[in-house]
Order: C-alpha cells, then structure tokens, then sequence
C-alpha cells in the first residue's frame, strides 16, 4: 500500500535527540527549544515565536492572547479542520463562516466583507492542501474594519503568496502576514516534531502574552502566583531537536514536494472529470496534499474512487467535511442554517492522494497509473 504520507527522517534528528537523552533535557526546558523558535521564525520572516505541543492549540493560544472572547466572532473558511472553530469556541466565541473558492478550495475572500458584524474581532485564513489564501483583500478589510488576523498555516510550509500592500509587498512566506500566525508541526507536515505547533507574530507586546499563557502564566519573578489562567502548551526539547534538523533541510523539502505536485498536475490535469487545486498566479503552493475533485458526471463519489484505489494498492484521505456539516456544532446551535455549496461539493466529491515528501517518482506514476485505471 502506497500511503498517503510519512515523515522523512533524514538529517541531524537522531543526533540531536540522542544529545537530548544524553543530558537530561527532555521536557520543556533545553537550548532546543530556542533554537528550533529562532529557525523557524527566521524562514517565516518574523521578529517572535512561541513553539507549543500541536498545532489545535497554537490556534486556541492565539485567539487567547488576542483577547477574543464571549460575544466575538472570527471569520473563518467552512471548509477546514474543526481545529479552528475549537478555538474560537473555547474562548467563548463564534465561529461564522464563508465558502471555499471554487478553484483554490480556501476561503472565498470576495465573501468575507458582507459577513463583518459590530461584533467580528477577527479573520482566521486558512492556507488550504498547501496553496495560499489571496491575503490582499482580507488584508484590507481587517485595516478597514480594525480586526486582528490570525492566520493558519500548518499545511503551507514554504508557501509563499505575492502581496501589492504597501505592508507586505513581494513575494511573501505563508505565516508572514497574521497578527498571529500559527503553524502545526504533525507528522505529515513539511516541518515535523511528530506532535507540535509554533505561534509567530511580529507584535513583541502579543508575543510575551503568548510565551506567559503557553506557560501557566506563571508570575515573572514569582513563579506559582498566578494573576491570569494560562495554559499548560509547552513543547518538549526532543521536539524541537527533530524540528531543528527539519528545519535545516526546508529548502530540500519544499522542493520536492513542488516536483511530486508538478507530477501529479502534468498527467492528471487533462482527465476527463477530474478536477484540481487551481494554481493561482499571486501564489507558489508546497503542495502538501494532492487533492482531486471529482465531476458527478462520472458517477463516482470520492468513496467509490478510494475504495477502488485501496484496491490498487493506493492509500488517500477523504476531504474536509464543512463546520457547517458537524454534528457537534450543530448540536451546539452554532454553524447552522446557511447553504455552502462549493464546501459540499468538494467534501463529496474530494479526495487527496499520496503526497509524502520521501514518495520517487516511481511512486508518483504508479498513483497516476492506479487512478487513471480507477476512473476507468
């Protein structure tokens, strides 16, 4: 079976690890955790960063330390993991949501404006299967509208989108643009430490309340008095020293996941009833997932198609199932009652194939050859 990803452990991990064991730091205390920060923030073109234990959190701190709480809105992309509405409800906030673009799968940004409220404290862009969100306009309307961004990035390591504002202007790496901008570290990432995340922001007065709320928001100078409820988020120095030595072949990784994209886009493009993620001129994707769409006029479900894969030897992952399809919010009374067709349809007919950054290109063709020979 040809799986959808695994990590490539091939640099300096288990000399940093085995250096992590030979001195005792294990926890959340050790030199690297600073240098695993430092390398990362420096990539994403950011002045502070705060390294905690997965990405879910990373979101649930940065909405904390923003201030977002009851009675709040954020603005988010239907289509994405319930990581982003945990963190927005679990800081007694609402969730309210806008539809996937059609050809890039990541929020509409045209839709974003008639959702603002008196109440919106926040937009959450979510940089989706590795392509960017178009930043420009939601960059413009939270100046317009006074609202912080907290930008996801844990699946577009590398990424980069071509900003005209003033603020940002170039060609930018994904994680550059948030107020706060959070990464996940999961083992299917470019980057990894099996489980972890990091919050970035150029904010030095947010960054410290980010650092002090990882932390239990223990008292500087006066540790276990508390004045504020933090949370216990720490990264481990084991993580971070496999995280370091990711980091030090990003270059490597980013590019090869470019070639297995670029592959996959150069004998699947023209399949009849195929669909794939659009690849706009304003952004360079990492291609963390290769996901397909499939037209309904081939009488195939994206079930159907994995199944029929599975049988070839050939692992995939269904897509994103919409917020406003979770039956745990919808329980909840919240996400209900509006229609997100593009979600729908994607999370129906969507599926992502093989997309490990370690797959040859032998590999690559033999996922090409079982999904041609699927959608036969």
């Amino acid at each position: 079976m040809i799986p959808v990803s695994e990590p490539l452990l091939q640099g300096r991990e288990t000399e940093y690890v085995a250096e992590c064991l030979r001195t005792g730091w294990i926890s959340s205390s050790g030199r690297f955790i600073e240098a695993f920060e430092n390398a990362w923030a420096g990539y994403c073109g950011r002045r502070f960063r705060v390294a905690v234990s997965n990405g879910t959190v990373a979101l649930q701190l940065a909405v904390a330390a923003l201030g977002i709480g009851t009675g709040d809105e954020v603005i988010m992309p239907t289509f994405t993991i319930i990581s982003c509405a945990l963190a927005v409800i679990y800081a007694g906030a609402t969730p309210v949501l806008i539809d996937a673009d059609p050809g890039t799968w990541c929020m509409d940004a045209r839709q974003v404006e008639a959702k603002i409220t008196s109440r919106t404290r926040a937009i959450m862009p979510v940089h989706i299967y590795g392509h960017p969100v178009d930043m420009d306009p939601l960059l413009r309307l939270a100046k317009r509208y006074g609202l912080a961004v907290i930008e996801d990035a844990a699946e577009a390591h590398g990424a980069e989108y071509r900003s005209a504002e003033s603020d940002h202007r170039g060609w930018r790496r994904c994680g550059g643009f948030g107020n706060a901008s959070c990464f996940s570290f999961y083992a299917n990432k470019l980057v990894t430490t099996g489980e972890g995340g990091m919050v970035v922001t150029d904010d030095e007065p947010l960054a410290r309340r980010l650092r002090s709320l990882r932390n239990l928001a223990f008292e500087p100078g006066r540790r276990f008095l508390h004045r504020d409820l933090g949370f216990n988020f720490r990264l481990t120095n084991i993580q971070a020293a496999i995280g370091l030595a990711q980091v030090e072949q990003i270059e490597a990784t980013v590019d090869r996941k470019r070639a297995i994209g670029h592959r996959y886009a150069a004998a699947l493009a023209g399949v009849p009833g195929v669909r794939l993620q659009a690849d706009r001129g304003w952004a360079r994707s990492v291609y963390w997932m290769n996901g397909l769409v499939l037209d309904r006029t081939t009488g195939l479900d994206a079930p159907a198609l994995a199944e029929r894969l599975r049988s070839l030897g050939v692992d995939t992952r269904p897509f994103f199932v919409g917020m406003h399809r979770q039956p745990a919010l919808l329980e909840r009374g919240l996400c209900g009652g509006e229609s997100y067709p593009v979600a729908d349809d994607i999370a129906e007919q969507g599926l992502y194939l093989p997309s490990g950054v370690g797959l040859t290109d032998e590999l690559v063709d033999a996922v090409i050859r079982a999904t041609e020979e699927a959608l036969r």
